[in-house]
């Protein structure tokens, strides 16, 4: 049997355990300890759900991935020391929360940023190339390294926290995501990387059937921290293990997530609000109240989720055919900020009005 049959088949065999994963967890997380896994918040800005929902997902995605990670070992005797230590910790900081426990928005930033600093510092995490000479200049010095590498984590772990709102919503724009990154790895026979890309997507879809369109179960604050950090990472690995494809190009494919936090953060304090503290006016928010007023509240749910990512497709995959092309894709990545604050506003007046 040849080695890619293997593999194949161990993701054959991981699929088929990943979903009775997630049918158990989803069956009995409901009975944990009276339900503390239950979201019964109504209240909260980014709640759009009205029944209470086991937050689950992400006990189920971690529960599948140390699977993986055995099936890994087995297959090329290496440990992912970066994955297992970093998705375990961010795991962790978002669990505290899905349980009930009370952890303030400015405890729980401080708490990934200490785990972030040891991991970038010790494991080591680094970028080896960016398409901006004199950045790359600044990389050598370890002190701006790991702020910059903080930074790229922070954005992408609460930006995929912040649009965890909508069935599917996260998980789809994820999937998206790691399907281009494992057409780039494969193009350029990065298969041991490609396996574990794979694998990823396995948890993301299994979890997508049991979230998606009515949700049986949500990701929780666990989930969007777990595969935030799995998205950064592996865009990071990505970058460096394909040194012919333009560092803008990885700015494109994550700009949803980037740029949602980082247009929320200055929105917040011009309208002079904590910009750590949620509330209901990010771009998601006001496409499900136009939306609403068409399909009613049920279905606008992952009918805005559908929408949004179809328009996250059509802007950012056709830059695949060009994403060797650094000049190119530095354009397209600030064209992508002018359209989405273009059609932020233009929506923010329309529910203005």
């Amino acid at each position: 049997m040849q080695p890619d049959s293997v593999e194949l088949s161990f993701l054959s065999i991981f699929a088929f355990i990943t979903f009775f994963i997630f049918l158990i967890v989803s069956k009995y997380s409901y009975k944990l300890n009276n339900g503390v896994l239950l979201d019964e918040d109504f209240l909260k800005p980014q709640a759009f759900h009205s029944e209470s929902i086991s937050r689950s997902g992400g006990v189920a995605s971690i529960i599948s991935l140390f699977v993986f990670f055995g099936i890994y070992y087995l297959l090329f005797s290496e440990i992912l020391y970066e994955y297992v230590f970093l998705c375990t910790s961010l795991f962790l900081v978002g669990y505290l929360d899905d349980i009930k426990i009370k952890v303030g928005p400015n405890s729980r930033l401080t708490l990934m940023i200490v785990f972030l600093i040891i991991y970038i510092i010790f494991l080591p995490i680094e970028i080896k190339y960016i398409d901006l000479i004199f950045l790359n200049s600044w990389l050598d010095n370890k002190i701006f390294s790991t702020i910059f590498i903080l930074l790229c984590f922070l954005f992408i772990i609460n930006g995929s926290n912040l649009i965890d709102g909508f069935n599917g919503l996260l998980t789809i724009n994820l999937i998206i995501i790691n399907s281009v990154l494992l057409f780039i790895n494969l193009n350029n026979n990065q298969l041991e990387f490609s396996f574990f890309l794979s694998a990823q997507l396995i948890v993301l879809i299994s979890f997508l059937l049991f979230n998606f369109p009515m949700a049986k179960i949500f990701l929780g604050d666990s989930g969007s921290y777990l595969f935030g950090s799995l998205v950064a990472l592996n865009t990071i690995a990505t970058n460096n293990l394909n040194s012919n494809i333009s560092s803008f190009f990885f700015c494109i494919l994550l700009f949803y997530l980037f740029f949602e936090v980082f247009f929320s953060f200055f929105r917040k304090i011009y309208q002079k609000k904590s910009p750590v503290l949620p509330d209901n006016q990010h771009l998601h928010m006001l496409t499900f109240i136009k939306i609403s007023k068409i399909f009613g509240q049920n279905k606008s749910n992952y009918i805005n989720s559908i929408f949004i990512n179809f328009i996250f497709a059509i802007l950012v995959l056709p830059s695949v055919y060009f994403a060797d092309n650094s000049l190119i894709c530095k354009y397209w990545f600030f064209s992508l900020i002018l359209i989405y604050t273009l059609i932020y506003f233009r929506l923010y007046r329309l529910t203005k009005n």
